[in-house]
């Protein structure tokens, strides 16, 4: 996997599990806290999003075109001894290609099926539409604007119903491979009017990669070209990565912990395996690292 691509899956899995790392724990009983776009009715009941919106720069002839690609996690149920639990499929929708000067919006729909595996795993139906436009703001410079948006049918009832037909940590990657995308953390000084005028809507776009050819509207908070700590062993769903803490947080669990781990979430489970595997040396190459001001991710 690339770069751009470890980037965007850390973002996709930003606080999927959260220390303790136990389904008994409040903080995992209560999940699918970060980049939610929930369905309308739950929505305007609750005061949450239905839709997200990434707004951004990009220098770039009418003639050019903005690939865009939606990712988000689709809660999932799974049979177990005495019940169920939750865990993630992942989601992923890429738009056609959209032309700067085509002058309207253009809409691709989202639709998943309800559907059940040969596990048992059961899943309900989502629908929505990314859509995506531009606007000239002068000769060879657009506004590009991306949404994301829930149209899923949500029958009124308690908060897992609605969660089972949210778009989780639903987040763009934006690629313009004829243009270039304008910083809007640090936008050049004849620009900053336009940056600032960029209004999103639950969605953070930093460039990611080295050729401004692309950008990643996270839900959470980054700096431009975030990167994955190259002494990190491995996921821990925290995109501060503090690996050190959080692994021997790890491996203090007790035995009742990791046995409830282990007949719990499958990607909980591989944590607790990886850092039981981890050398001693691996885990002091987590103790900390000066670099230069290059930030990371």
């Amino acid at each position: 996997m690339d770069e751009i691509g470890r980037i965007a899956r850390a973002v996709l899995y930003e606080g999927y599990l959260l220390w303790p790392y136990r389904e008994s724990a409040l903080k995992n009983r209560h999940r699918w806290t970060i980049g939610g776009v929930h369905p309308e009715a739950y929505a305007g009941e609750h005061g949450d999003r239905r839709r997200v919106r990434a707004q951004c720069l990009l220098r770039a002839a009418e003639t050019a075109t903005v690939h865009v690609q939606v990712r988000f996690l689709h809660v999932v149920t799974r049979p177990r001894e005495g019940g169920h639990g939750e865990e993630a499929g992942e989601r992923e929708v890429s738009a056609p290609p959209f032309a700067l000067g085509c002058g309207v919006p253009v809409r691709t729909e989202i639709g998943v099926p309800a559907g059940t595996d040969a596990g048992g795993r059961r899943w309900e139906a989502l629908d929505g539409h990314v859509e995506v436009s531009a606007e000239a703001l002068e000769p060879g410079l657009f506004r590009v604007t991306a949404d994301i948006v829930n149209t899923t049918t949500w029958p009124g009832r308690d908060r897992p119903g609605a969660m089972a037909r949210t778009f989780v940590s639903a987040h763009m990657v934006l690629h313009a491979p004829e243009g270039r995308f304008v910083s809007l953390m640090d936008p050049p000084d004849d620009l900053r009017e336009h940056a600032e005028g960029c209004r999103g809507e639950g969605s953070w776009p930093v460039l990611v990669g080295d050729d401004l050819r692309t950008m990643l509207a996270a839900p959470i908070i980054l700096y431009d070209h975030p990167k994955i700590a190259p002494e990190s062993p491995g996921d821990l769903f925290d995109a501060t990565e503090i690996d050190q803490l959080l692994t021997l947080s790890v491996l203090a669990l007790g035995e009742d912990e990791r046995r409830e781990i282990a007949e719990g979430d499958p990607r909980a489970r591989e944590i607790v395996d990886r850092c039981a595997a981890l050398t001693e040396e691996e885990l002091m190459r987590l103790h900390g690292v000066m670099r230069g001001t290059e930030p990371t991710a």
